[in-house]
């Protein structure tokens, strides 16, 4: 969720690029280490160009890992996945991946209102996506569960 959030906005490979930064940085994230940062760990944090220096982004990190840490085992995993659609037609084509679903929507609601930050409705169906929630490889994919007709 923490990559996601800083994904927002930037290309994919620039996150792919910084992430063993990133998590080296937040402690392979680890929400209860992550939750004790405080405004000295934020400036020393925006100071580092192994990652995105962005103030909102790194104070959401620090944010959500508080709600986090705050949560019993297995609470946001089932939280999160409470969201991943009951049915989902993989796409045939690029042109049918979606960015935004009710699902996404739901879940960024949700998490918005237990205070997360950096969870909007594109993001989390990035999330869907990277966490295996829906299965959006399109036909002729190597990675596509089950051949599909284009078209």
């Amino acid at each position: 969720m923490s990559l996601e959030g800083f994904q927002a906005g930037l290309a994919w490979i620039t996150i792919l690029r910084k992430r063993p930064r990133f998590r080296e940085v937040f402690h392979g994230f680890d929400p209860a280490v992550v939750a004790a940062f405080g405004p000295d760990d934020v400036e020393l944090l925006l100071q580092d160009a192994g990652i995105i220096r962005h103030r909102g982004k790194i104070e959401a990190v620090i944010g959500n890992a508080t709600i986090v840490a705050g949560m019993t085992a297995g609470e946001l995993d089932a939280l999160l996945w409470s969201f991943a659609p009951a049915t989902h037609e993989p796409p045939r084509t690029f042109a049918e991946v979606p960015a935004v679903t009710p699902e996404s929507t739901a879940m960024s609601k949700e998490l918005r209102r237990r205070g997360f930050r950096f969870v909007g409705p594109t993001t989390m169906y990035a999330l869907m996506q990277s966490s295996g929630m829906v299965d959006d490889h399109v036909a002729g994919c190597w990675r596509a569960t089950s051949p599909r007709p284009a078209g």
